[in-house]
Protein backbone atom coordinates (compact mmCIF):
# COMPACT_ATOMS: atom_id res chain seq x y z
CA UNK A 1 0.00 0.00 0.00
CA UNK A 2 2.86 2.19 0.52
CA UNK A 3 3.73 2.33 -3.02
CA UNK A 4 0.08 3.34 -3.59
CA UNK A 5 0.24 6.29 -1.24
CA UNK A 6 3.54 7.35 -2.85
CA UNK A 7 2.46 7.21 -6.88
CA UNK A 8 -0.60 8.95 -5.59
CA UNK A 9 1.50 12.14 -3.88
CA UNK A 10 4.01 11.74 -6.67
CA UNK A 11 0.45 13.32 -9.19
CA UNK A 12 0.68 16.65 -7.08
CA UNK A 13 4.56 16.91 -5.73
CA UNK A 14 7.81 16.26 -6.18
CA UNK A 15 9.25 16.33 -2.77
CA UNK A 16 8.29 14.64 0.39
CA UNK A 17 9.31 16.13 3.63
CA UNK A 18 9.79 14.30 6.82
CA UNK A 19 11.50 12.50 9.36
CA UNK A 20 11.94 8.67 9.52
CA UNK A 21 10.84 6.70 12.07
CA UNK A 22 9.84 2.56 12.49
CA UNK A 23 6.24 3.53 11.76
CA UNK A 24 7.00 5.48 8.57
CA UNK A 25 9.73 3.89 6.87
CA UNK A 26 7.29 1.81 5.01
CA UNK A 27 6.73 4.57 3.07
CA UNK A 28 10.80 6.19 2.92
CA UNK A 29 11.33 2.52 1.35
CA UNK A 30 8.26 3.53 -1.48
CA UNK A 31 9.78 6.54 -2.21
CA UNK A 32 13.26 5.27 -2.49
CA UNK A 33 11.43 3.40 -5.13
CA UNK A 34 9.64 5.78 -7.05
CA UNK A 35 11.32 7.29 -9.72
CA UNK A 36 10.00 11.08 -9.56
CA UNK A 37 9.69 11.37 -5.98
CA UNK A 38 12.68 13.04 -3.90
CA UNK A 39 12.33 11.87 0.02
CA UNK A 40 14.12 14.57 2.10
CA UNK A 41 15.11 14.09 5.65
CA UNK A 42 14.72 17.09 7.94
CA UNK A 43 16.37 17.56 11.38
CA UNK A 44 13.08 17.78 13.01
CA UNK A 45 9.39 17.41 12.45
CA UNK A 46 8.55 20.81 13.01
CA UNK A 47 11.20 21.58 10.15
CA UNK A 48 9.80 19.02 8.02
CA UNK A 49 6.35 20.39 8.11
CA UNK A 50 7.43 23.93 7.62
CA UNK A 51 9.37 22.74 4.45
CA UNK A 52 6.28 21.18 3.09
CA UNK A 53 4.18 24.68 3.89
CA UNK A 54 7.03 26.53 2.29
CA UNK A 55 6.74 24.49 -0.42
CA UNK A 56 3.23 24.93 -0.86
CA UNK A 57 3.06 28.48 -0.53
CA UNK A 58 5.80 28.98 -3.01
CA UNK A 59 4.40 27.09 -5.66
CA UNK A 60 0.28 27.54 -5.08
CA UNK A 61 0.60 23.29 -4.45
CA UNK A 62 0.62 20.68 -2.52
CA UNK A 63 2.86 20.24 0.31
CA UNK A 64 3.65 16.91 1.68
CA UNK A 65 5.35 15.87 5.67
CA UNK A 66 5.52 12.68 6.54
CA UNK A 67 6.48 11.47 10.35
CA UNK A 68 6.73 8.24 12.43
CA UNK A 69 4.49 8.00 15.57
CA UNK A 70 4.72 9.31 18.77
CA UNK A 71 6.89 12.27 19.91
CA UNK A 72 7.85 12.68 16.31
CA UNK A 73 3.93 12.75 15.73
CA UNK A 74 3.71 15.17 18.09
CA UNK A 75 6.50 17.74 16.72
CA UNK A 76 4.38 18.08 13.65
CA UNK A 77 1.58 20.09 15.91
CA UNK A 78 3.24 23.72 15.64
CA UNK A 79 3.67 23.33 11.94
CA UNK A 80 0.37 21.81 11.19
CA UNK A 81 -1.01 24.70 13.05
CA UNK A 82 0.53 27.34 11.36
CA UNK A 83 -0.82 26.04 8.31
CA UNK A 84 -4.27 25.39 9.19
CA UNK A 85 -4.08 29.26 10.51
CA UNK A 86 -2.82 30.30 7.27
CA UNK A 87 -5.00 28.02 4.93
CA UNK A 88 -2.04 26.48 3.31
CA UNK A 89 -2.22 23.20 1.57
CA UNK A 90 -0.13 20.28 3.49
CA UNK A 91 -1.03 16.84 3.50
CA UNK A 92 1.02 14.62 6.81
CA UNK A 93 1.23 11.34 6.43
CA UNK A 94 1.58 10.30 10.09
CA UNK A 95 3.00 6.51 11.04
CA UNK A 96 1.31 4.70 13.53
CA UNK A 97 1.88 1.10 15.72
CA UNK A 98 0.12 -1.68 14.04
CA UNK A 99 -3.27 -1.75 15.06
CA UNK A 100 -3.28 -5.23 16.46
CA UNK A 101 -0.73 -4.07 19.32
CA UNK A 102 -3.31 -1.20 20.16
CA UNK A 103 -4.21 -1.42 23.44
CA UNK A 104 -1.66 -4.04 24.10
CA UNK A 105 1.23 -2.02 25.47
CA UNK A 106 1.82 -0.64 21.96
CA UNK A 107 5.00 1.67 22.23
CA UNK A 108 3.75 5.46 21.12
CA UNK A 109 0.24 4.04 21.52
CA UNK A 110 -2.26 6.85 20.32
CA UNK A 111 -4.87 4.63 19.65
CA UNK A 112 -7.49 6.76 22.04
CA UNK A 113 -8.21 3.52 23.70
CA UNK A 114 -8.31 3.93 27.80
CA UNK A 115 -5.46 5.86 28.80
CA UNK A 116 -4.11 6.37 25.47
CA UNK A 117 -3.75 9.55 23.98
CA UNK A 118 -6.07 10.17 21.07
CA UNK A 119 -4.21 10.69 18.07
CA UNK A 120 -7.38 11.73 15.67
CA UNK A 121 -8.85 14.26 18.26
CA UNK A 122 -5.04 15.92 18.53
CA UNK A 123 -4.48 16.42 15.09
CA UNK A 124 -8.35 16.75 14.07
CA UNK A 125 -7.81 19.98 16.02
CA UNK A 126 -5.03 21.61 13.61
CA UNK A 127 -6.20 19.78 10.48
CA UNK A 128 -9.52 20.59 7.59
CA UNK A 129 -9.50 16.31 7.67
CA UNK A 130 -8.12 14.04 9.58
CA UNK A 131 -8.66 10.12 9.04
CA UNK A 132 -7.39 6.93 10.36
CA UNK A 133 -6.90 4.64 7.77
CA UNK A 134 -7.70 1.14 9.49
CA UNK A 135 -8.17 -1.07 6.61
CA UNK A 136 -6.31 -1.52 3.10
CA UNK A 137 -8.80 -1.23 0.79
CA UNK A 138 -9.76 1.96 2.07
CA UNK A 139 -6.91 3.87 1.30
CA UNK A 140 -7.79 5.33 -2.26
CA UNK A 141 -10.58 6.78 -0.67
CA UNK A 142 -9.41 8.15 2.51
CA UNK A 143 -6.05 9.80 0.18
CA UNK A 144 -8.98 11.28 -2.00
CA UNK A 145 -10.90 13.15 0.41
CA UNK A 146 -7.46 14.09 2.29
CA UNK A 147 -6.07 15.50 -0.91
CA UNK A 148 -9.09 17.32 -1.95
CA UNK A 149 -9.54 18.57 1.56
CA UNK A 150 -5.99 20.00 1.63
CA UNK A 151 -6.19 21.69 -1.79
CA UNK A 152 -9.61 23.55 -0.44
CA UNK A 153 -6.57 25.10 1.84
CA UNK A 154 -5.18 23.88 5.19
CA UNK A 155 -3.78 20.55 6.31
CA UNK A 156 -4.92 16.94 5.49
CA UNK A 157 -4.20 14.25 8.26
CA UNK A 158 -3.68 10.77 7.60
CA UNK A 159 -2.73 8.38 10.19
CA UNK A 160 -1.47 5.32 8.74
CA UNK A 161 -0.48 1.99 11.24
CA UNK A 162 2.14 0.52 10.16
CA UNK A 163 0.76 -3.23 9.09
CA UNK A 164 -1.81 -0.79 6.63
CA UNK A 165 1.39 0.62 5.08
CA UNK A 166 2.84 -2.69 4.55
CA UNK A 167 -0.66 -4.54 3.36
CA UNK A 168 -0.66 -5.64 -0.05
CA UNK A 169 -3.34 -3.75 -2.11
CA UNK A 170 -4.35 -3.48 -5.86
CA UNK A 171 -4.14 -0.38 -7.32
CA UNK A 172 -7.22 1.06 -9.32
CA UNK A 173 -6.55 1.80 -12.99
CA UNK A 174 -6.72 5.63 -12.44
CA UNK A 175 -7.46 7.58 -9.39
CA UNK A 176 -11.04 9.22 -9.30
CA UNK A 177 -11.09 12.44 -10.00
CA UNK A 178 -12.64 13.29 -6.59
CA UNK A 179 -8.95 13.25 -5.50
CA UNK A 180 -8.50 16.86 -6.70
CA UNK A 181 -10.90 19.34 -5.42
CA UNK A 182 -14.26 20.46 -6.14
CA UNK A 183 -13.73 23.40 -8.41
CA UNK A 184 -14.68 26.62 -6.72
CA UNK A 185 -17.71 27.65 -8.72
CA UNK A 186 -17.63 31.14 -9.80
CA UNK A 187 -20.15 33.74 -7.86
CA UNK A 188 -21.49 36.58 -9.74
CA UNK A 189 -21.00 40.12 -8.50
CA UNK A 190 -23.13 41.12 -5.86
CA UNK A 191 -25.35 44.21 -7.83
CA UNK A 192 -23.57 46.69 -5.10
CA UNK A 193 -20.13 46.43 -6.29
CA UNK A 194 -21.44 47.82 -10.01
CA UNK A 195 -23.09 50.55 -7.85
CA UNK A 196 -19.53 51.44 -5.85
CA UNK A 197 -17.76 52.02 -8.94
CA UNK A 198 -20.65 53.93 -10.53
CA UNK A 199 -20.30 55.76 -7.33
CA UNK A 200 -16.71 56.95 -7.74
CA UNK A 201 -16.14 60.47 -9.24
CA UNK A 202 -13.48 60.59 -11.74
CA UNK A 203 -11.31 62.47 -9.49
CA UNK A 204 -11.98 59.85 -6.72
CA UNK A 205 -9.31 57.40 -5.73
CA UNK A 206 -9.51 53.77 -5.12
CA UNK A 207 -7.96 51.30 -2.69
CA UNK A 208 -7.15 47.96 -2.78
CA UNK A 209 -5.60 46.43 -0.07
CA UNK A 210 -4.59 43.03 -0.84
CA UNK A 211 -4.23 39.70 1.45
CA UNK A 212 -2.06 36.44 0.44
CA UNK A 213 -5.16 34.58 -0.39
CA UNK A 214 -3.98 36.30 -4.20
CA UNK A 215 -0.36 34.16 -3.73
CA UNK A 216 -2.94 30.85 -2.65
CA UNK A 217 -5.46 31.42 -5.85
CA UNK A 218 -2.08 32.03 -7.99
CA UNK A 219 -4.00 35.39 -9.09
CA UNK A 220 -1.61 38.12 -9.11
CA UNK A 221 -2.03 38.95 -13.09
CA UNK A 222 -5.75 39.28 -12.33
CA UNK A 223 -5.46 41.88 -9.39
CA UNK A 224 -2.79 43.75 -11.33
CA UNK A 225 -5.27 44.20 -14.33
CA UNK A 226 -8.04 44.99 -11.60
CA UNK A 227 -5.39 47.84 -10.22
CA UNK A 228 -4.92 49.02 -13.82
CA UNK A 229 -8.58 49.54 -14.83
CA UNK A 230 -9.40 51.33 -11.66
CA UNK A 231 -6.21 53.02 -11.95
CA UNK A 232 -5.81 52.14 -8.44
CA UNK A 233 -3.60 52.58 -5.19
CA UNK A 234 -2.47 49.22 -3.59
CA UNK A 235 -1.84 48.58 -0.11
CA UNK A 236 -0.19 44.96 0.87
CA UNK A 237 -1.07 42.95 4.03
CA UNK A 238 2.61 42.23 5.56
CA UNK A 239 2.63 38.50 4.68
CA UNK A 240 1.25 39.49 1.10
CA UNK A 241 4.13 41.39 0.22
CA UNK A 242 4.71 39.53 -3.26
CA UNK A 243 1.19 39.92 -4.87
CA UNK A 244 1.72 43.12 -6.52
CA UNK A 245 5.05 44.25 -7.83
CA UNK A 246 6.49 46.81 -5.13
CA UNK A 247 7.81 49.09 -7.77
CA UNK A 248 4.95 49.53 -9.67
CA UNK A 249 4.03 53.18 -8.82
CA UNK A 250 0.52 52.27 -7.97
CA UNK A 251 1.93 50.19 -5.00
CA UNK A 252 2.09 52.57 -1.93
CA UNK A 253 2.85 50.19 1.07
CA UNK A 254 1.59 47.90 3.53
CA UNK A 255 -0.89 47.85 6.26
CA UNK A 256 -0.98 46.50 9.76
CA UNK A 257 1.59 46.46 12.64
CA UNK A 258 4.39 46.33 10.17
CA UNK A 259 3.04 48.79 7.70
CA UNK A 260 3.48 52.01 6.39
CA UNK A 261 2.26 55.53 8.71
CA UNK A 262 -0.04 56.88 5.78
CA UNK A 263 -1.96 53.60 4.80
CA UNK A 264 -5.20 54.56 7.22
CA UNK A 265 -4.92 58.37 5.09
CA UNK A 266 -4.90 56.87 1.84
CA UNK A 267 -8.29 54.56 2.69
CA UNK A 268 -9.92 56.78 4.55
CA UNK A 269 -9.43 59.48 1.95
CA UNK A 270 -10.44 56.94 -0.75
CA UNK A 271 -14.00 56.97 -2.16
CA UNK A 272 -13.76 52.86 -2.71
CA UNK A 273 -11.70 50.60 -0.93
CA UNK A 274 -11.67 47.03 -2.13
CA UNK A 275 -10.06 44.39 0.40
CA UNK A 276 -8.89 41.13 -1.86
CA UNK A 277 -7.94 38.10 -0.25
CA UNK A 278 -7.76 38.89 3.42
CA UNK A 279 -10.39 38.84 5.78
CA UNK A 280 -8.16 41.52 7.81
CA UNK A 281 -6.66 40.42 10.79
CA UNK A 282 -5.56 42.41 14.06
CA UNK A 283 -2.01 41.98 12.27
CA UNK A 284 -3.21 43.04 8.64
CA UNK A 285 -5.84 45.63 10.10
CA UNK A 286 -3.96 47.77 12.68
CA UNK A 287 -4.77 51.28 12.91
CA UNK A 288 -7.15 50.54 9.95
CA UNK A 289 -10.45 50.65 11.36
CA UNK A 290 -11.07 54.19 11.54
CA UNK A 291 -9.65 54.73 8.13
CA UNK A 292 -12.27 51.50 6.70
CA UNK A 293 -15.33 53.40 8.52
CA UNK A 294 -14.56 57.13 7.17
CA UNK A 295 -14.64 55.04 3.73
CA UNK A 296 -17.71 55.31 1.86
CA UNK A 297 -17.72 52.23 -0.41
CA UNK A 298 -15.75 49.32 1.07
CA UNK A 299 -16.11 45.95 -0.71
CA UNK A 300 -14.42 42.60 0.10
CA UNK A 301 -13.35 39.84 -2.14
CA UNK A 302 -12.46 36.53 -0.68
CA UNK A 303 -12.90 33.49 0.60
CA UNK A 304 -12.54 33.85 4.40
CA UNK A 305 -15.30 36.58 5.56
CA UNK A 306 -14.22 39.72 6.70
CA UNK A 307 -13.51 40.61 10.05
CA UNK A 308 -14.37 44.39 9.39
CA UNK A 309 -17.47 45.33 8.14
CA UNK A 310 -18.15 45.76 4.27
CA UNK A 311 -21.03 47.35 2.20
CA UNK A 312 -20.53 43.63 0.25
CA UNK A 313 -18.83 40.57 -0.24
CA UNK A 314 -17.92 38.29 -2.92
CA UNK A 315 -16.68 34.83 -2.61
CA UNK A 316 -15.67 32.06 -5.49
CA UNK A 317 -12.90 31.47 -7.33
CA UNK A 318 -10.59 34.47 -6.46
CA UNK A 319 -9.16 34.73 -9.99
CA UNK A 320 -12.28 34.29 -11.80
CA UNK A 321 -13.85 36.52 -9.46
CA UNK A 322 -11.01 39.22 -10.18
CA UNK A 323 -11.48 38.78 -14.05
CA UNK A 324 -15.36 39.58 -13.87
CA UNK A 325 -14.68 42.50 -11.41
CA UNK A 326 -12.21 43.72 -13.96
CA UNK A 327 -14.32 43.79 -16.61
CA UNK A 328 -16.91 44.92 -15.13
CA UNK A 329 -14.06 48.20 -14.19
CA UNK A 330 -13.39 48.60 -17.48
CA UNK A 331 -13.97 51.81 -19.30
CA UNK A 332 -15.21 53.34 -15.85
CA UNK A 333 -11.64 54.65 -15.23
CA UNK A 334 -9.24 57.30 -17.01
CA UNK A 335 -5.66 55.36 -16.20
CA UNK A 336 -3.01 57.31 -15.24
CA UNK A 337 -5.12 60.48 -14.30
CA UNK A 338 -4.84 60.13 -10.69
CA UNK A 339 -1.84 60.74 -8.51
CA UNK A 340 -0.12 57.64 -6.78
CA UNK A 341 2.70 57.48 -4.51
CA UNK A 342 6.18 58.67 -5.64
CA UNK A 343 7.52 57.10 -2.79
CA UNK A 344 6.52 54.77 0.50
CA UNK A 345 7.09 57.04 3.86
CA UNK A 346 8.49 54.78 6.27
CA UNK A 347 8.06 54.78 10.46
CA UNK A 348 10.43 57.25 12.39
CA UNK A 349 12.45 54.65 14.48
CA UNK A 350 14.70 55.99 17.59
CA UNK A 351 17.90 56.42 16.85
CA UNK A 352 20.06 53.11 18.07
CA UNK A 353 23.24 54.00 19.75
CA UNK A 354 24.73 49.71 20.29
CA UNK A 355 26.85 48.29 18.49
CA UNK A 356 26.21 46.48 15.66
CA UNK A 357 24.63 46.91 11.93
CA UNK A 358 21.30 48.99 11.87
CA UNK A 359 17.69 47.21 10.14
CA UNK A 360 17.68 49.65 7.72
CA UNK A 361 20.95 49.68 6.12
CA UNK A 362 20.76 45.96 6.70
CA UNK A 363 17.84 45.37 3.92
CA UNK A 364 18.77 47.94 1.79
CA UNK A 365 22.00 45.67 1.36
CA UNK A 366 20.36 42.59 0.97
CA UNK A 367 17.40 44.65 -1.47
CA UNK A 368 20.61 45.65 -3.66
CA UNK A 369 21.89 42.13 -3.33
CA UNK A 370 18.39 40.24 -4.55
CA UNK A 371 18.45 39.35 -8.15
CA UNK A 372 15.02 38.96 -10.22
CA UNK A 373 13.42 35.79 -9.37
CA UNK A 374 15.16 35.07 -5.78
CA UNK A 375 12.54 34.34 -3.04
CA UNK A 376 12.71 35.74 0.67
CA UNK A 377 11.28 33.79 3.21
CA UNK A 378 11.53 35.92 6.29
CA UNK A 379 10.52 35.21 10.51
CA UNK A 380 8.52 36.82 13.17
CA UNK A 381 10.31 39.14 14.96
CA UNK A 382 12.29 42.58 15.32
CA UNK A 383 13.90 41.00 12.16
CA UNK A 384 10.74 39.94 9.96
CA UNK A 385 9.28 43.74 10.88
CA UNK A 386 12.36 44.81 9.51
CA UNK A 387 12.50 43.18 6.30
CA UNK A 388 8.57 43.71 5.72
CA UNK A 389 8.50 47.35 6.16
CA UNK A 390 11.70 48.12 4.08
CA UNK A 391 12.40 45.57 1.39
CA UNK A 392 11.08 46.05 -2.01
CA UNK A 393 10.33 42.62 -2.80
CA UNK A 394 12.16 41.48 -6.33
CA UNK A 395 10.15 41.33 -9.66
CA UNK A 396 9.30 37.54 -10.06
CA UNK A 397 10.00 36.80 -6.46
CA UNK A 398 8.04 34.67 -3.74
CA UNK A 399 7.48 36.41 0.02
CA UNK A 400 6.82 34.37 2.97
CA UNK A 401 6.10 34.75 6.41
CA UNK A 402 4.32 33.01 8.70
CA UNK A 403 1.69 35.35 10.49
CA UNK A 404 -0.69 32.64 11.19
CA UNK A 405 0.68 31.29 14.50
CA UNK A 406 4.18 33.86 14.17
CA UNK A 407 6.07 30.34 15.49
CA UNK A 408 9.82 31.24 15.39
CA UNK A 409 11.86 28.91 12.97
CA UNK A 410 9.72 28.82 10.77
CA UNK A 411 11.96 30.61 7.91
CA UNK A 412 14.53 27.49 7.85
CA UNK A 413 12.71 24.79 7.05
CA UNK A 414 10.07 27.17 4.29
CA UNK A 415 13.52 28.28 2.73
CA UNK A 416 14.21 24.96 1.89
CA UNK A 417 10.95 23.86 0.68
CA UNK A 418 10.44 27.26 -1.26
CA UNK A 419 14.09 26.64 -3.10
CA UNK A 420 12.93 23.01 -3.87
CA UNK A 421 9.88 23.54 -4.74
CA UNK A 422 10.88 26.54 -7.44
CA UNK A 423 14.26 25.17 -7.91
CA UNK A 424 15.77 28.14 -7.72
CA UNK A 425 17.48 30.13 -4.94
CA UNK A 426 15.89 31.67 -1.43
CA UNK A 427 16.93 33.61 0.92
CA UNK A 428 15.62 33.07 5.17
CA UNK A 429 16.42 36.23 7.06
CA UNK A 430 15.77 34.92 10.47
CA UNK A 431 17.13 35.98 14.28
CA UNK A 432 19.84 34.34 16.68
CA UNK A 433 16.46 33.49 19.02
CA UNK A 434 14.92 31.69 15.32
CA UNK A 435 18.27 29.89 14.50
CA UNK A 436 18.60 28.33 18.02
CA UNK A 437 15.02 26.92 18.02
CA UNK A 438 15.34 25.38 14.54
CA UNK A 439 17.95 26.43 12.77
CA UNK A 440 19.91 23.73 12.14
CA UNK A 441 17.85 22.55 9.15
CA UNK A 442 20.79 24.56 7.31
CA UNK A 443 22.16 20.79 8.03
CA UNK A 444 19.49 19.78 5.95
CA UNK A 445 20.26 22.11 3.10
CA UNK A 446 23.64 21.25 3.26
CA UNK A 447 22.78 17.27 2.93
CA UNK A 448 21.29 17.85 -0.01
CA UNK A 449 22.33 20.92 -1.74
CA UNK A 450 19.38 23.20 -1.60
CA UNK A 451 20.39 26.82 -2.96
CA UNK A 452 19.57 28.92 0.06
CA UNK A 453 21.36 31.70 1.75
CA UNK A 454 20.75 31.82 5.18
CA UNK A 455 21.07 34.85 6.95
CA UNK A 456 20.62 35.37 10.75
CA UNK A 457 20.40 38.66 12.31
CA UNK A 458 22.56 38.18 15.98
CA UNK A 459 21.44 40.87 18.11
CA UNK A 460 22.21 37.99 21.09
CA UNK A 461 18.42 38.26 22.35
CA UNK A 462 15.10 37.58 21.19
CA UNK A 463 14.45 41.26 20.41
CA UNK A 464 11.18 41.22 20.01
CA UNK A 465 10.74 40.65 23.59
CA UNK A 466 13.91 43.17 24.25
CA UNK A 467 11.82 46.11 23.32
CA UNK A 468 8.65 44.68 24.69
CA UNK A 469 10.39 45.27 28.14
CA UNK A 470 11.66 48.32 27.60
CA UNK A 471 8.40 49.86 25.83
CA UNK A 472 5.82 48.15 27.91
CA UNK A 473 7.82 47.61 31.20
CA UNK A 474 10.78 49.34 33.44
CA UNK A 475 13.25 48.38 31.04
CA UNK A 476 15.17 47.72 34.66
CA UNK A 477 15.58 43.99 33.61
CA UNK A 478 15.78 41.58 30.68
CA UNK A 479 15.01 37.79 30.79
CA UNK A 480 15.62 38.07 27.14
CA UNK A 481 19.09 38.95 26.26
CA UNK A 482 21.66 36.91 26.06
CA UNK A 483 25.23 36.06 26.45
CA UNK A 484 27.44 36.09 23.20
CA UNK A 485 27.06 33.58 20.39
CA UNK A 486 29.57 33.69 17.70
CA UNK A 487 26.90 32.16 15.45
CA UNK A 488 28.82 32.24 12.43
CA UNK A 489 32.28 30.49 13.30
CA UNK A 490 30.04 27.89 15.48
CA UNK A 491 28.03 27.16 11.76
CA UNK A 492 31.69 27.02 10.10
CA UNK A 493 32.94 24.55 12.54
CA UNK A 494 30.46 22.22 12.53
CA UNK A 495 30.12 22.42 8.73
CA UNK A 496 33.49 22.79 6.93
CA UNK A 497 31.91 22.43 3.10
CA UNK A 498 29.62 25.09 4.09
CA UNK A 499 30.52 28.92 2.79
CA UNK A 500 29.86 30.81 6.33
CA UNK A 501 30.84 34.62 6.82
CA UNK A 502 30.19 36.97 10.20
CA UNK A 503 29.78 40.85 8.96
CA UNK A 504 30.06 42.93 11.99
CA UNK A 505 29.79 45.73 9.65
CA UNK A 506 27.89 47.04 6.61
CA UNK A 507 30.73 46.34 4.04
CA UNK A 508 31.54 42.94 5.81
CA UNK A 509 28.25 42.31 4.73
CA UNK A 510 27.62 43.69 1.71
CA UNK A 511 30.91 41.88 0.58
CA UNK A 512 29.64 38.39 2.10
CA UNK A 513 25.96 39.00 -0.12
CA UNK A 514 28.14 39.35 -2.98
CA UNK A 515 30.31 36.26 -2.35
CA UNK A 516 27.00 34.40 -1.36
CA UNK A 517 25.53 35.15 -4.76
CA UNK A 518 28.25 32.83 -6.62
CA UNK A 519 27.49 29.47 -4.32
CA UNK A 520 25.48 27.34 -6.18
CA UNK A 521 24.42 25.43 -2.86
CA UNK A 522 23.81 26.98 0.53
CA UNK A 523 25.31 29.69 2.04
CA UNK A 524 25.62 31.45 5.70
CA UNK A 525 26.22 34.86 7.21
CA UNK A 526 25.78 36.14 10.30
CA UNK A 527 25.33 39.72 10.66
CA UNK A 528 25.94 41.35 14.14
CA UNK A 529 22.91 43.76 15.43
CA UNK A 530 21.62 45.79 18.15
CA UNK A 531 19.31 43.94 20.44
CA UNK A 532 18.26 47.30 21.88
CA UNK A 533 17.50 49.01 18.20
CA UNK A 534 13.48 49.56 18.11
CA UNK A 535 11.92 47.86 14.88
CA UNK A 536 9.56 49.37 12.12
CA UNK A 537 6.99 48.16 14.17
CA UNK A 538 4.06 50.32 14.90
CA UNK A 539 2.84 49.31 18.43
CA UNK A 540 6.03 49.93 20.03
CA UNK A 541 6.18 53.10 18.48
CA UNK A 542 3.33 54.58 20.13
CA UNK A 543 4.45 54.49 23.60
CA UNK A 544 6.29 56.24 25.43
CA UNK A 545 9.97 54.66 26.18
CA UNK A 546 10.92 54.75 30.68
Amino acid sequence: MADLIVDRVAAHTDHLYGVGGANIEDLYDAVHRHPTLTGIVAKHEFGAATMADGHARATAGLGVVAATSGGGAMNLLAALAESFDSRTPVLALVGQPPTVFEGHGAFQDTSGLPGRLHAERIFGAVSVYCAKVTRPQDITDQLDRAIAAALTGGPAVLLLPKNIQAAEVTAPDRFESAADPEPVADTELPSEFAAALAGVSRSGRTVIIAGPEIAAADARPELAIVARELDATVLLTPDAKDAFPNRDPRFAGVVGVMGHPHAPDLVAEAELCLIIGTPLSMTARAGLDAALSACPRVLHIGTEPPFVSVHATAGGALAATLRELAALSHGTNSPGTRSHPAEVPELAVPEASGPGVRYRAAVAALEAALEPGTDVVVDAGNTGAAVVHHLHVPEDSRFLLALGMGGMGYSFGAGIGCALGRKRRAVVIAGDGAYFMHGHEVHTAIEYRVPVTFIVFNNNAHAMCVTREQVYYSGEYSFNRFRSAQIGAGVAAMFPDLPAWTARSLTDFENALEKARAIPGPAFIELQCDPDEIPPFAPFLKEPRA
